[in-house]
């Protein structure tokens, strides 16, 4: 267990929004298909000029505000984003610098386990306040998933949404208080070929020319294959990361999820004993918002008035690779 407080809440969306009625035309569809077949009515798609950091910059604008922090009052900032603004430098470096901070020498870094990204961020804020290395961390997720879509293939390309969140997050010394009481990330590398986005990276280079270049910029996901994976591990995850809690599925009393599809987030909700009031879905309007969707629910959450203190809630999702995660907080 590691105390900590979630004290500064931000998200960012992009300014236009595209209505499902948009994407039936696309996609060759009558009037009604796409949301009909995908539960998405309308998602964010950001503009050349709304680029990653300029998105999460906004967020975490919004998170800094809510905490009270002045400019540079943190320790360390972490870029928890699916897809990188650039391969080098980092996410991070360039939100660092957009909030006005390139000179303040916070220590700025990227922590990327695609849709797990913001989990395995706050991970890493756990151990180093733990080690008493920090006590004050901002961690940004913002993910443009528009730009590497495959419009041909329309059971990928009509579930993914642009956008951005933010969390202010303090040490706490308070065992009995807010913490994060418990947590498993686990990886089966079997899956390496469900979800892919090749280029950007060292696989392809620029000697093979443009159209290999393109054609690996373009996001490849088999979904029913990423399901299938999920649905094999989380049920066990669950119910270990909320025994270690000293809670049950009946028990806990919010569940977070990552927003992954329609029937993603169902799935979820009947694992959990279908109580849709427990499971925070924001998918319809905001659709698979890759690493954004877990602090975009806790956003979510927060606008809500759920995170009331002693609120114990389940962080929960799968990512490229295939990857899962829990997490228990405390409020």
């Amino acid at each position: 267990m590691t105390g900590l407080a979630l004290v500064g809440y931000g998200a960012a969306l992009p300014e236009r929004r595209r209505p499902s009625s948009e994407l039936d035309a696309v996609f060759g569809q009558p009037s009604g298909w796409t949301e009909a077949q995908f539960g998405i009515s309308s998602r964010g798609v950001a503009s050349p000029k709304e680029t990653t950091s300029v998105l999460g910059a906004r967020a975490a604008r919004a998170a800094l505000e809510m905490a009270g922090w002045g400019e540079g009052e943190f320790d360390v900032l972490i870029g928890a984003c699916g897809v990188m603004e650039q391969p080098i430098p980092g996410t991070s470096v360039l939100i660092q610098n957009e909030l006005g901070l390139g000179k303040s020498g916070i220590w700025a870094f990227d922590v990327n386990q695609t849709c797990l990204s913001f989990l395995a961020a706050l991970d890493i804020v756990a151990m180093g306040f733990a080690t008493g290395r920090w006590k004050r961390a901002l961690v940004v997720s913002s993910d443009i998933a528009s730009a590497g879509l495959d419009w041909g293939t329309p059971a990928s390309a009509a579930i993914f949404g642009d956008g951005a969140a933010a969390v202010c997050i303090e040490a706490r010394a308070d065992g009995e208080g807010p913490a994060l009481i418990s947590r498993r990330f686990e990886t089966y590398g079997e899956g390496k070929d469900l979800a892919v986005l090749r280029s950007g990276g060292t696989r392809i280079r620029a000697t093979e020319g443009y159209e290999a270049l393109l054609e690996g910029a373009r996001f490849r996901m088999d979904a029913f294959g990423v399901f299938k994976a999920a649905a094999r591990v989380l049920p066990r995850m669950i119910d270990g990361v909320l025994q270690e809690a000293g809670l049950t599925r009946a028990t806990v009393d919010l569940v977070i999820c990552h927003q992954a599809s329609r029937p993603g987030v169902e799935h979820v909700r009947r694992l959990m004993g279908g109580d849709p009031d427990r499971v925070i879905d924001i998918f319809s309007d905001r659709g698979n918002q890759i690493a954004a969707s877990l602090p975009s629910g806790l956003v979510e959450a927060q606008s809500l008035e759920l995170l009331k203190p002693g609120t114990t809630v389940l962080l929960l999702g799968t990512a490229a690779g295939i990857s899962a995660a829990a997490m228990v907080l405390r409020f």
